[in-house]
């Protein structure tokens, strides 16, 4: 069997607490996108294995840490996945998290406290669609469809979603102000972790008059709207036009 597996945008992040076991809480409104990766999965009696290949395979961990893999052990099953990465990692787009939904979703699993722990957009990217994202991800309220178009600026390096948990904790839980794209807690903090991001960003700005916003914890800066020449300003980055989906 092949299924897909969406990508997924925070369109507005906040973070509203910390548990005490170290999770941060969030209020957040994501929704799916159209950029997908594919995983062909075979059942098998014993041992799972993970192949991967596509565009963004490079530098991906196929190890019993993989998200797929644990999925797997999480919902009891054992398989042959062969992963093929279109969601680049470390962009905050959620691949790893939409792989290990799409095998939950394989598997019939549905637990979504379980799933969150996981990863906290697990629960979101087995939904789909767009919804209202609360708790530490575990909390779904979907929310009516909404067609946007998206333009998607992926920068040559990832950015580590802990590692900027981390920096939003140490430099005193700053709020983001907003912007036209939306608003995201999660930004300035990155800003600090990963300097580079600065300069992408202050290149869209120049070449478009708007400013991005950040998806997740990065890397990708995203606009509202097709801006198909942005490619050629900006070729050291990839340049995806995508749109939201209804549903993963």
């Amino acid at each position: 069997m092949t299924i897909p597996a969406h990508a997924k945008l925070t369109l507005d992040l906040r973070v509203t607490g910390v548990r005490d076991d170290g999770f941060h809480l969030i209020d957040a409104e994501m929704v799916t996108l159209d950029l997908a990766d594919s995983l062909a999965i075979t059942p098998v009696p014993d041992k799972s294995m993970l192949t991967v290949d596509g565009p963004y395979a490079d530098g991906i961990d196929t190890g019993p840490g993989n998200l797929v893999l644990r999925a797997l052990a999480l919902a009891g099953r054992s398989a042959e996945v062969n992963l093929t990465k279109n969601i680049p990692h470390g962009g905050g787009l959620g691949g790893g998290s939409a792989d290990a939904a799409a095998v939950l979703h394989w598997a019939g699993f549905g637990d979504m406290v379980a799933a969150s722990r996981l990863g906290a957009d697990i629960p979101f990217c087995m939904v789909g669609g767009r919804a209202r994202v609360r708790g530490i991800g575990e909390i779904i309220e979907p929310l009516p469809y909404d067609h946007i178009d998206i333009t998607l600026v992926i920068p040559p390096f990832g950015v580590s979603t802990p590692l900027v948990y981390k920096t939003w904790d140490s430099i005193g839980g700053p709020r983001h102000a907003g912007s036209p794209q939306g608003a995201n807690d999660l930004e300035p903090a990155a800003l600090v972790a990963e300097p580079r991001l600065s300069r992408v960003r202050d290149r869209i700005s120049d070449a478009t008059g708007t400013t991005p916003l950040l998806a997740g914890s990065g890397s990708t800066w995203f606009l509202r709207g097709h801006y198909e020449w942005l490619a050629d300003a900006l070729a050291d980055c990839t340049v995806v036009l995508t749109r939201t989906a209804h549903r993963a």
